[in-house]
Formats: C-alpha cells, sequence, structure tokens
C-alpha cells in the first residue's frame, strides 16, 4: 500500500447559464492539488495549506478536503489516520470551483491511498458533503465535473444521479476573472425563493436544447439556449461590467455568456479558439473601462477530469 498520493484536480464552471445546479464542465490547467499521507495514529489532520493567504481553516470538520475524506471513510469502514497538505491553485470565492476542486483533489488522493474502492461517479457523494461545509448546500455542479471531467448533468440529487455529457469538437471557453470575491453563501442569498410558471417554463426549455445542442455538436442552438431567467438577473448585479461584456462579445461571434458559478467570474462559450482569444481581448477592454483588472484564461473543455500526479 503506498504511503503517500498527490492528486489533481481542475476548475469548473457551473450551472452554465440555465443549469442551476444541475449542469457544469471542467476547464483544462487550472486547479488545486493536494497531498495524502498515511499516519499511525488514527483521524485526519491538515499539515499544510499553500495559496490561500492564510484563510482557510485547518479544523477537520471545517476544512473542505478534510470533510469529504471522512465522509468516504465513514463510508469505508477505514479508521487509520491521514495527513493533508493543500496547494490551492485556484483564488477563493472566484465562482471556478475552488473548494469543489480541493475536495475532488482530497477524495482521489485519499482513495488511491485505500487501494481505488470507490469508481469517480460514487466519489461525488462524499464530494458534495464538503461543498455544504463550503456554502450551506450540497451541490453537484462542481464537484462532479472536477472528478469525471467533461460536461456533466446532475439530473437528481435523491438519489445522486450525474451523467457525462458529450462536448462537440470546437468548443471552447474564455473565463473572464475581475478582481472581485463573491461568496457563494452570500450570492445564494439574492436569489428569488419563488418561480414563476413562466420563467420555470424557459429554464425547462432551456436547458433542454444546451443539452440537445451537446448531443448535436450544434452550436447555434447552444447559443440560443444560453439563457438564464433564475440567478442571473440577481447575480449580475453584483458583477460590475458583466451586461457591457455580453454587447462586447457578441460583435466577435462568441455562442453566449453567463456567471461561472456564483461569480464573480463569467465564462464564454465560443465555436474556435481564435473568437475565445478575441473574447479574451475584449473582456480585458472591458474590465479596464471600468477600472477593474481581470484575469483571462482559455481552455478547451477538460475530458479527463481528477487524477493523481
Amino acid at each position: 500500500m503506498k504511503k503517500s498520493v498527490r492528486a489533481f484536480a481542475p476548475a469548473t464552471v457551473a450551472n452554465v447559464s440555465c443549469g442551476f445546479d444541475i449542469l457544469g464542465f471542467a476547464i483544462d490547467e487550472l486547479g488545486d492539488q493536494v497531498e495524502v499521507t498515511l499516519r499511525d495514529e488514527p483521524g485526519l489532520r491538515v499539515v499544510l495549506i499553500e495559496g490561500d493567504g492564510g484563510r482557510l481553516p485547518y479544523e477537520a470538520d471545517k476544512n473542505t478536503c478534510t470533510v469529504a475524506i471522512q465522509a468516504m471513510l465513514d463510508h469505508h469502514g477505514f479508521e487509520g489516520g491521514m495527513e493533508i497538505s493543500l496547494y490551492k491553485g485556484l483564488p477563493l470565492g472566484s465562482g471556478m470551483g475552488s473548494s469543489a476542486a480541493s475536495a475532488a483533489a482530497a477524495l482521489i488522493a485519499a482513495n488511491t491511498l485505500l487501494g481505488d474502492p470507490y469508481d469517480k461517479k460514487e466519489l461525488v457523494n462524499f464530494a458534495v458533503e464538503a461543498e455544504r461545509i463550503a456554502c450551506g448546500a450540497a451541490h453537484a455542479d462542481n464537484v462532479a465535473p472536477s472528478l469525471l471531467g467533461g460536461f456533466v448533468l446532475i439530473r437528481d440529487y435523491h438519489p445522486l444521479d450525474v451523467i457525462k455529457l458529450p462536448v462537440p469538437k470546437g468548443l471552447y471557453c474564455t473565463l473572464l476573472h475581475p478582481h472581485l470575491e463573491l461568496n457563494t453563501s452570500d450570492s445564494r442569498s439574492v436569489l428569488k425563493k419563488q418561480l414563476s410558471l413562466k420563467d420555470a417554463t424557459i429554464q425547462s426549455g432551456n436547458i433542454a436544447g444546451l443539452i440537445s445542442g451537446l448531443y448535436q455538436s450544434d452550436f447555434e442552438l447552444i447559443s440560443r439556449s444560453l439563457k438564464d431567467v433564475i440567478a442571473e438577473p440577481t447575480r449580475a448585479l453584483l458583477i460590475p461590467g458583466f451586461y457591457e461584456l455580453r454587447i462586447a462579445i457578441q460583435r466577435i461571434g462568441a455562442l453566449g455568456s453567463g456567471i461561472s458559478g456564483s461569480g464573480p467570474t463569467i465564462f464564454v462559450l465560443s465555436p474556435s479558439r481564435k473568437v475565445a482569444e478575441e473574447v479574451a481581448i475584449a473582456g480585458q477592454e472591458v474590465f479596464a473601462q471600468i477600472g477593474l483588472e481581470v484575469d483571462a484564461f482559455i481552455s478547451e473543455v477538460n475530458d479527463k477530469g481528477a487524477y493523481v500526479i
């Protein structure tokens, strides 16, 4: 049995406009690393956290890495001990699945140490417990794509039913991360508690259209379906430049845009890398005009998900 394993889990885009809490996809290269080491004493212990500016908790019942691992160990019946070192590659409160990437990487490493008793889909069940600690809601639209890679649909939560969706060739994503921070719990607090029948019908049609577009590699259908009437109308008010960016990318030929997770990062889908690069330039110009620095990342959809380094 190995004594120490280090794993990587990628950043993610959750919701994907119309798919609130049920759709997400993984990003290339950006992500977190976690090293898990077996120890003689029972229990979990966080021994190192780098890249968080000293803000993440070391307590095992508050850290997303240890909460996720503990859920798995409770199910497995393992009574030994593990030490966890977390290396953050993602900014906190960015809307890129920072807490989910930490939990996913931790689970992959710990699961490997145990001899891989669970497949990636089964690990999602444990990862959602970390999201409950991080933001108060056990949603899977970040942790599922971070673990599995690709585009993922959460069909149901009771029981958890996770489905991988096809990714059209040539589909690119530009992430624009303005130098703001939004807590997921705060972004959830501004959401409407009830929906009208009209909004529910519109949202259902767009979800069905987006999934159909992915299966048919129909970029035009994907573009028409990237519309959110549930979360975006209130959350967009928290992100300066959101609507200015949307106007700018329409002239470039992007498929559409939306809030990545709870924000403030904005994702833009494009039918080619060339368009995705033009979107990055346009985004930087939009945010420069309002005095905000922005980081731009261009990526295809990452189909690999979390893995052992």
